[in-house]
């Protein structure tokens, strides 16, 4: 793929922030609050700022990568640019896991909502007794699925104009909806009754984070970074579409929750004894049907629609794009990155996530609830490499030209990858154990595909391929293992005690971080950071460098 800057789709800067509040004002809004309010009481506000933080701490490191190498799709390439191609290979799975997976998960949140109509039939689609779809809920869901696709089936161009209305759209209607429930009532007790402001303590926060939608909500930043390679100035608009996007959504979302906790009847909270037992299928809608606000629930309805629908034509391209990555280089079938040469959509690589889709609604999408904690611990594992590639560029290519740097990178990028594994581990146990699962899924696909490339592949030259990836590895399991032998907070079985478990993973981390950043900096200067077919192949191992990087390259070069 060509990596300069003269291989752009057009995208505008104002296009570009519109996939990004479009991606972040997804089905989060739909469902965050209310998930979040049960799990963690009023203190949930809290969830909402350190997510924004931790993902805006994430986002600024991609955002000097992705504008030092503006690729579409980039954050499936980074991996190999810093590390080589086995946890290139790694990383990319893990990322198109975890964008792949949103495509479902938005057409499960349109389905759920759509039990607030007043139809027989769509009372139907979701199970009362644990708000999972049912069979006719999944049909529905499956036919979203596929008519979302279809939209970014033909251009790019096509994605930008749809998802701009859509967002005009779609963004009137949470503020509208938090004006509306303020104005029908606003109950201040409620963020001190019933065991007042964090009624489950600190931990529910911290796992209200990574298991209620904030992260997931947040994570709408990966459409600016995976689909900046294609803006008229990817340098500039990157960073900028990133700031916007987040600090929007920040607000919004601070501010659907605030209306939330308000708006629900102090005496439905009573009765329900406490936040925990207020349990609403579509928490927005239901609030508005018993405030009586018939014309909210109305426009809420509407909204379901529009909001998974913007997000997932962001999805879609983004999930098309990471499968063309991999594609290049080498660990999928090279003819999945085939780009139909009028409309310029990657056509193999978007049905392949197409499928991936389908079997992933058939088979663990019964709810918004169960899926979105999962997918928000593999969106996690996503991050790692965006602070380990800040740090490898910065040592192995000082002279790149940088149109946004990272201020202080020597102490944010190993403080952001603490974060990050402190986040993961929020996820609780099951979760992280599953994700982890899925992710190391990868490393024997790699051992097969690069074994094939260059035929008998000896042990040694199977080690030297491995050298850069095994931090990543060795990471994974040392935090499932915490994760399953922690605090019971977060889902652990009590082993190690309360607090202990926590300085583990924060006090681990720096270790990890810098042994990363050294594996990255041996793998480029003896070469692995070529296309796995070169670096295999031969006698001698091949040195593929990245493409090199000059002042009239033509990538920006201006200042943010």
């Amino acid at each position: 793929m060509d990596m300069s800057a003269g291989d752009r789709k057009g995208l505008s800067l104002f296009a570009l922030i519109m996939i990004g509040i479009g991606s972040i004002f997804g089905s989060g809004w739909l469902f965050g609050a209310g998930a979040a309010a049960q799990v963690a009481g009023p203190a949930a506000l809290v969830a909402w700022v350190i997510g924004a933080v931790f993902i805006g701490m994430i986002a600024m490191s991609y955002a000097e990568v992705g504008a030092a190498y503006p690729i579409p799709g980039g954050m499936a390439r980074y991996g190999h640019l810093s590390h080589g191609p086995v946890l290139g290979f790694v990383t990319g799975w893990a990322v198109w896991i975890a964008v792949a997976s949103l495509i479902p998960i938005e057409s499960i949140a349109a389905t759920q909502y759509m039990t607030s109509w007043d139809f027989g039939w769509a009372k139907g689609l979701v199970e009362p007794a644990g708000h999972q779809l049912s069979a006719s809920g999944m049909a529905v869901a499956l036919a979203l699925t596929v008519a979302l696709w279809l939209t970014c089936y033909w251009s790019v161009q096509l994605l930008a104009r749809a998802n701009t209305v859509l967002t005009v759209v779609k963004f009137a209607i949470p503020v509208a909806a938090v004006a509306a429930l303020a104005a029908s009532g606003f109950h201040t007790s409620n963020f001190t009754a019933q065991g007042g402001f964090a009624p489950y303590g600190w931990p529910a926060v911290l796992t209200a984070v990574t298991t209620c939608g904030v992260v997931f909500a947040f994570n709408g930043f990966q459409a600016v970074v995976n689909l900046g390679g294609a803006a008229r100035n990817p340098g500039r608009a990157i960073p900028v579409a990133l700031v916007g996007a987040l600090a929007l959504g920040l607000v919004i979302y601070l501010a659907l929750q605030t209306a939330y906790l308000g708006a629900v009847p102090p005496e439905q909270l009573a009765r329900a004894g406490g936040w925990q037992g207020v349990n609403l299928s579509s928490p927005f809608a239901d609030l508005a049907r018993l405030l009586m606000l018939h014309w909210v629930v109305t426009m809420l309805q509407f909204g379901a629609f529009i909001s998974p629908a913007g997000s997932n034509i962001a999805n879609v391209a983004s999930a098309a794009y990471m499968v063309t990555n991999l594609a290049e280089t080498g660990f999928f079938p090279r003819r999945l990155a085939a780009v139909h040469p009028r409309y310029g959509t990657a056509r193999p690589a978007m049905w392949l996530n197409l499928g991936f889709s389908v079997l992933l609604l058939l088979t663990v999408g019964r709810s918004w609830q169960a899926l979105a904690g999962v997918v928000s611990a593999a969106m996690v594992i996503s991050y790692l490499i965006g602070p380990i590639a800040v740090g490898v560029l910065r040592r192995t290519a000082p002279e790149l030209p940088r149109p946004f740097r990272l201020p202080a990178a020597g102490v944010l990028c190993p403080v952001t990858f603490a974060f990050a594994a402190c986040a993961l581990y929020w996820s609780k146990w099951p979760d992280t154990g599953k994700v982890t699962a899925l992710t190391l899924v990868s490393v024997p696909i790699a051992v097969l595909v690069l074994r094939h490339q260059a035929g008998s592949l000896g042990a040694a030259r199977l080690r030297r391929q491995f050298a850069p990836a095994w931090w990543m590895i060795a990471f994974l399991l040392w935090l499932a293992a915490l994760s399953a032998l922690g605090s019971p907070d977060f889902g652990g079985r009590g082993v190690i005690p309360d607090g202990l478990d926590i300085a583990l993973v924060a006090l681990s981390a720096p270790a990890f971080y810098f042994w990363a950043v050294r594996a990255g900096v041996r793998a480029r200067t003896t070469g692995l950071t070529g296309p796995p077919a070169a670096t295999v192949a031969g006698p001698a191992p091949a040195v593929t460098p990245t493409p090199p990087v000059t002042p009239t390259d033509g990538r920006p070069t201006v200042s943010v």
